[in-house]
């Protein structure tokens, strides 16, 4: 596929429709993992424009920074530490509207006002996270998760 997106301006679910089949054309038939999640991020951030995005993969006992789009971010996270961390020891998608009412929320920006986090789960095992944080509160719900959890379940990782 071209490396060209047809940005879509719609309902969300809309959107995520238009954008999901084209990064199945960027990252089918890569192997190359990091090049993968670096079309993954950089596709979503282009139809969505959220504040920032990417994956952090998991490194022995850390979330360990991997390929994102927007400012700098913290590049360790320790499991059960922060939105990230707590997503990771839990399993599970956590939806925060206000990172300022999460309890231990790390903050790498203060512009970050509400966060999504996808675990990547291989083999009944987390080897990673897709966190997004948007600069207004309230930004994520459940359609970001039905459809980001599928964007995370497309990735083929070698674990």
């Amino acid at each position: 596929m071209a490396e060209d997106l047809s940005i879509s301006i719609g309902s969300k679910t809309e959107n995520y429709q238009s954008i999901i089949p084209q990064i199945k054309a960027l990252i089918d038939g890569e192997p190359d993992l990091v090049a993968n999640l670096a079309n993954i991020v950089a596709a979503l951030k282009e139809q969505f424009g959220w504040f920032w995005i990417g994956f952090y993969l998991v490194k022995k006992d850390e979330l360990v920074l991997a390929p994102f789009q927007g400012p700098v971010a913290c590049t360790r996270i320790k499991k059960g530490r922060g939105v990230c961390g707590t997503s990771w020891a839990k399993a599970e998608t956590l939806i925060v509207p206000d990172v300022e009412a999460f309890p231990g929320h790390i903050a790498c920006s203060s512009l970050s006002k509400s966060e999504i986090v996808v675990p990547v789960i291989r083999n009944n095992e987390v080897i990673g996270v897709l966190d997004v944080d948007s600069s207004e509160l309230d930004t994520f719900d459940e359609t970001d998760k039905k459809f980001l959890e599928e964007i995370t379940d497309m990735v083929v990782f070698d674990v």
